[in-house]
């Protein structure tokens, strides 16, 4: 992906946020933003200009938005879903668990190991109209940010995969 000479220092980073709210009117918002993979393939998009993929609002049930690899959010639309897991009742947690389910299964043979675990990772992140939230990734030792009437706290998010397992 890169032509450079192996003397050169690059400085990878990377920094996509998402942040879901629920104001004092009840009214729902939620944004994500990134700054992108440094050195990324010219004329990438990832999934946080498209809506539903990296991150999804529906002022009715609540708001879900991801950080991680962002393709995976474009073939599943994982915040639309997230959401609609909630508007069918699932808990914030439950429907964050269960994108990523949908997720590892629509996840083409190669970014999987021999037992079908991801060689990648994705958080996602919900939140619903009456202030329930929850987090989930894909392995084990994830945490988020919450600030609510308990003050600003980190959060562990569930997971689906212990980090023991995690694939190489």
């Amino acid at each position: 992906w890169l032509d450079h000479d192996d003397d050169v220092k690059i400085n990878w980073t990377h920094g996509t946020i998402n942040m879901n709210a629920v104001n004092t009117a009840g009214d729902v918002s939620s944004v994500t933003t990134t700054s992108g993979l440094a050195w990324k393939l010219d004329g990438r998009l990832g999934d946080s200009p498209i809506h539903g993929a990296g991150q999804y609002t529906d002022n009715a049930v609540g708001a879900a938005g991801s950080t991680g690899l962002g393709e995976i959010n474009i073939k599943t639309c994982g915040g639309f879903l997230t959401v609609e897991y909630m508007r069918n009742g699932a808990s914030p947690e439950q429907a964050a668990l269960k994108t990523l389910e949908r997720m590892v299964h629509m996840t083409e043979p190669r970014l999987l190991d021999d037992k079908g675990r991801p060689r990648y990772d994705i958080q996602v992140y919900a939140l619903a109209k009456d202030g329930r939230f929850g987090g989930a990734g894909m392995y084990e030792g994830a945490s988020f940010a919450v600030c609510d009437e308990h003050g600003p706290r980190h959060e562990k998010c569930a997971y689906l995969f212990k980090a023991a397992d995690r694939a190489r």
